[in-house]
C-alpha cells in the first residue's frame, strides 16, 4: 500500500509534510506513524529549515478514524487507540527544533485541529471549518484539544467549543486567535512556507501553544467559570460523564500546567471510552450513516433524479413545515389550498417559520429572502403538470387522500412521485383507486416538519427503487436523517413508541401518581414523560392514534378511560393550557391538582387491582414503560419493517429523542438484557395482563441469548419475502 503520508522539501528550505487519506484524510494509525516517520526524517535532513503540515485534496483532516472506537468495543483491545498526545503532538511537532506551520484548506477536525494547535502558526482558507467534536462521541479531545484550545482562544469559548461541539470558520479563528492568517487557496502553501521559514529566522514568534498563558485568566476566577458550567451541565446532561471529564482536564491544566493537563486528558479518556455512554453515542454515530443503505435501492447502480420542484397539498401544521424545509434548501415549492382563507394561512404559516429559524440565527435575512420567493400559493391542479414530487399533507380522511391522488395522477407527469405524509393510513390504500402504485410512497414528517430531523420514508411492495432513491437524497438535501421502512400501520417509529403512553396509563390505573411516571422517564433522559408529551402533542391526535392502534393491535393493547375522561372534563392539554399540567405563558408546565377525580375515576373504570396497591420503585415503573416499547420493537424487527436494528435505533433517537447515548431502544435493549426483558414482561404479563405478554422474536432471543440487534441466520429467513419487502 502506498504511503500515505509523504515528505517534500523544497529549494526553499521547507520541507511539506501532506497526508493523503481520502476522502477527508482521517487519522489512521498507518496515517499517525507515517506523520511521526516524516517529522523525524526532516529533523535529520540539513536541507530541511522548516516544515509545513498540510493535507492533499481540499481537506487538511477529518480528524481521527471513529471506526477505532468501534473495534475497542468490539475487542477491548486499546492499541486502536494511539498515545500520541505526549509522542508527536508535544515531543515530535511542538518541541522540535525545527517550527511547523500547518496550513489548513477545508477542514481540521478533531484530532486534526488538536495536532494543528501542536504547529507554531495556523494558515486557512476561507472555507476551513475548525472543530473539536469529541463529546458527540462521549469521549474528550485526547491529543491535548482541551490544554491548548484555552491557551488560543480563551477560557469561556474553549468551553462552548468543546462542550457543544461548536464549529467555527476560519474568520471567526482569526478573530480569536486560533488562526494566524486567512488567506486564498492559492496562496496558501505559499504564504505558509514564507511564516515557517520567518519563523525559523527569528522574523515571526516561535509560539508554543502549551506554553501560552496570556489568554488564560486567573486560578481563581477559572475555577469560577468552570464550577459554574460544572453545575449547569449536571442539570442540562445529568446522565453523562463527558461533560464532567472535559472540565476536569480543563481545570487541571489551567491549575497545574499544560503538560499535567495533558496527562490527565489521556487518563480521562481512556476511562471515558469503555462507558455506556461513549459506547450508545459511538453506535448512533454509525447507525445514522448506516440508514443510507438500502438493499436493491442503493447497491444497483441507480442515480437520483433531481428534484427543483414539488407541490405540497395542505398548508397546515404538517403542510406548512414541510413546504418551509423545502423552500429553505432551494427546492421551489406550490403550496395547494382549497380555498383562500386557508392559503393565507398557510403561506403566513411557512412565513413565520423562516422568522422563527431568522430570528434563532440558522438562516440569513438573504436566505429567509430567497426561501419565499421559491414559495408559490395555487388553489388548484392546473400548474402541476412540471413538479418532480408532490406530497400530500391532508387531514387523516381515507376518502379525500384517495381522491386527491386520483386527480393529482391524472395531471402530474409519468415520472412525478406522488408521496403522502400520512401517519396512520395504508399506503395501499391511499392508491389503490391509481394506476401509478410504482410511484406512491409515504414522507412521514415528524412535527415540526421544518425542525424535527427523522422523514420515514414508507414504502409498499410496489414502490420503485428510483422513487425511494429520489425520496431519499431529498431528505438529504433538506437535512433531514431519512429512514426507509415498509409499509404497516403506525410504520415504524410510532408503531415501536404505542406502548409508551399505554405502559403509562395502565401505571395511573395501578394507582401510580402520574407526575411521578413524568418525572421518572425525564430522569431517564427523555425530553418529556408520557403525560406532558401527550398535553403537548394535543388529545385529538392521542385520539386517532389510539384508535388505529386498538384496532390494529387489539391483542396487545391496554384501552385507558383517561384520555376520554379528560377530553369530557373540557382539557385539551396544552392548546387551551389546561391539561394533566397547567400551562401559563412564560412559565413552567405546573401538575394540576384537580387532575386528581380524574384519575380516581380512571382507578375505578379499569379496576386493575380491584381495591388493592402496588408499591413500585422509580426503576420499576421505568422499566414497566420501556420494556413494552422494546417488546413492539421486537416484532418491528421481526417483520422486517426496518432494514436493520441499528435503523430503529437511529429513528427513535431522532424521531422520539431517545437520548442517543443510550444508542436507541434496541441496542439499549440489548445492554439490559434480553433475557432479563424477558423475564420481567412474564412476571407482568401474568399479573396485569396480555398487554406485556412476551413477543415470539424476544422470547427466541431470550432463550438462545442472542442480542435483539444481530440479524437472523439466513437459514431461517424466507429470502423471497425479504427482497420483495426492500
Amino acid at each position: 500500500m502506498a504511503s500515505r503520508v509523504s515528505l517534500e522539501v523544497g529549494d526553499d528550505g521547507v520541507g511539506v509534510i501532506r497526508i493523503f487519506n481520502p476522502p477527508v484524510n482521517a487519522l489512521a494509525l498507518s496515517v499517525l506513524v507515517g506523520i511521526k516517520e516524516k517529522y523525524m526524517e526532516a529533523m535529520r535532513r540539513d536541507d530541511v529549515k522548516a516544515i509545513v503540515l498540510t493535507g492533499q485534496s481540499n481537506a487538511f483532516s477529518g480528524g481521527f478514524d471513529v471506526r477505532n472506537f468501534q473495534e475497542i468495543h468490539r475487542t477491548g483491545d486499546m492499541s486502536f487507540l494511539p498515545e500520541i498526545s505526549v509522542d508527536l503532538v508535544c515531543n515530535t511537532i511542538e518541541d522540535a527544533k525545527k517550527p511547523s506551520v500547518v496550513a489548513i484548506s477545508g477542514q481540521a477536525i478533531g484530532g486534526g485541529l488538536e495536532i494543528s494547535m501542536g504547529c507554531h502558526a495556523r494558515i486557512a482558507t476561507p472555507d476551513a471549518v475548525l472543530c473539536l467534536p469529541e463529546l458527540t462521541v462521549g469521549i474528550i479531545p485526547g491529543y491535548g484539544g482541551t490544554q491548548r484550545l484555552p491557551r488560543l482562544v480563551g477560557l469561556p469559548k474553549a468551553i462552548e467549543m468543546l462542550l457543544l461541539s461548536k464549529p467555527i470558520t476560519a474568520k471567526e479563528g482569526k478573530e480569536l486567535g486560533l488562526i494566524d492568517a486567512v488567506v486564498s487557496s492559492e496562496n496558501l502553501l505559499r504564504i505558509a512556507r514564507l511564516w515557517a521559514l520567518d519563523i525559523a529566522d527569528r522574523c515571526k514568534p516561535w509560539m508554543t501553544s502549551l506554553r501560552r498563558t496570556d489568554k488564560l485568566c486567573s486560578v481563581p476566577e477559572a475555577r469560577k467559570i468552570i464550577e459554574s458550567v460544572r453545575q449547569k451541565m449536571k442539570v442540562i446532561a445529568p446522565n453523562v460523564p463527558h461533560h464532567e471529564a472535559c472540565l476536569d482536564a480543563l481545570e487541571e491544566g489551567i491549575v497545574f500546567g499544560g503538560h499535567a493537563g495533558i496527562l490527565k486528558e489521556s487518563r480521562l479518556i481512556h476511562n471515558l471510552i469503555y462507558t455506556s455512554t461513549c459506547k450508545g453515542l459511538v453506535h448512533t454515530f454509525f447507525a445514522e450513516r448506516a440508514v443510507s443503505k438500502v438493499p436493491n435501492v442503493t447497491n444497483i447502480k441507480l442515480k437520483p433524479r433531481p428534484i427543483r420542484k414539488a407541490a405540497v397539498i395542505g398548508g397546515g401544521l404538517m403542510g406548512s413545515g414541510i413546504a418551509t424545509a423545502l423552500i429553505q434548501s432551494d427546492i421551489s415549492v406550490m403550496l395547494k389550498e382549497v380555498s383562500s382563507d386557508f392559503l393565507e394561512k398557510g403561506m403566513k404559516a411557512i412565513a413565520e417559520n423562516l422568522q422563527g429559524l431568522f430570528n434563532k440565527g440558522s438562516l440569513t435575512e438573504d436566505k429567509m429572502d430567497k426561501a419565499l420567493s421559491l414559495l408559490k400559493g395555487v388553489l388548484d391542479y392546473s400548474e402541476f403538470g412540471d413538479v418532480d414530487m408532490v406530497i400530500e399533507a391532508v387531514v387523516e380522511d381515507v376518502q379525500l387522500k384517495q381522491s386527491i391522488f386520483s386527480e393529482i395522477e391524472k395531471v402530474c407527469s409519468p415520472h412525478c412521485i406522488l408521496a403522502t405524509n400520512t401517519s396512520t393510513i395504508d399506503l395501499n390504500i391511499v392508491g389503490e383507486k391509481t394506476s401509478s402504485q410504482d410511484r406512491i410512497v409515504g414522507a412521514h414528517f415528524f412535527s415540526p416538519a421544518h425542525l424535527m430531523p427523522l422523514l420515514e420514508i414508507v414504502r409498499t411492495e410496489k414502490t420503485s427503487a428510483q422513487v425511494i432513491l429520489d425520496l431519499m437524497t431529498v431528505g438529504r438535501a433538506i437535512n433531514k436523517i431519512p429512514v426507509v421502512v415498509r409499509n404497516c400501520t403506525a410504520f415504524a417509529v410510532n408503531r415501536t413508541f404505542f406502548p409508551y403512553t399505554q405502559g403509562a396509563q395502565l401505571l395511573v390505573s395501578l394507582g401510580v401518581d402520574l407526575y411521578r411516571i413524568d418525572r421518572v422517564l425525564s430522569e431517564f433522559g427523555m425530553p418529556m414523560g408520557p403525560f406532558q408529551l401527550q398535553d403537548v402533542t394535543g388529545y385529538g391526535v392521542a385520539v386517532a392514534i389510539n384508535k388505529m392502534i386498538t384496532s390494529a393491535f387489539s391483542g396487545r393493547s391496554f384501552e385507558s378511560p383517561l384520555l376520554d375522561l379528560m377530553i369530557a372534563d373540557g382539557r385539551k392539554g396544552k392548546a387551551n393550557g389546561k391539561g394533566y399540567y397547567m400551562y401559563e405563558k412564560g412559565s413552567k408546565p405546573k401538575p394540576d391538582p384537580s387532575v386528581q377525580p380524574i384519575i380516581q375515576e380512571c382507578i375505578r373504570l379499569t379496576n386493575i387491582m380491584h381495591g388493592r396497591k402496588v408499591n413500585l420503585s422509580d426503576q420499576e415503573i421505568l422499566e414497566m414503560v420501556l420494556f413494552p416499547v422494546v417488546n413492539e420493537a421486537c416484532r418491528v424487527l421481526d417483520e422486517g419493517v426496518v432494514v436493520r436494528a441499528s435503523d430503529l435505533d437511529i429513528a427513535t433517537v431522532v424521531g422520539m429523542s431517545f437520548p442517543s447515548y443510550r444508542g436507541g431502544i434496541v441496542f439499549w435493549a440489548d445492554s439490559v438484557g434480553p433475557l432479563y426483558i424477558y423475564e420481567s414482561l412474564k412476571k407482568w404479563e401474568v399479573e396485569y395482563g396480555g398487554f406485556f405478554k412476551p413477543s415470539q422474536y424476544l422470547e427466541e432471543r431470550a432463550s438462545r441469548d442472542i442480542s435483539l440487534a444481530q440479524p437472523a441466520p439466513p437459514s431461517t429467513l424466507d429470502l423471497d419475502v425479504l427482497i420483495a419487502s426492500f
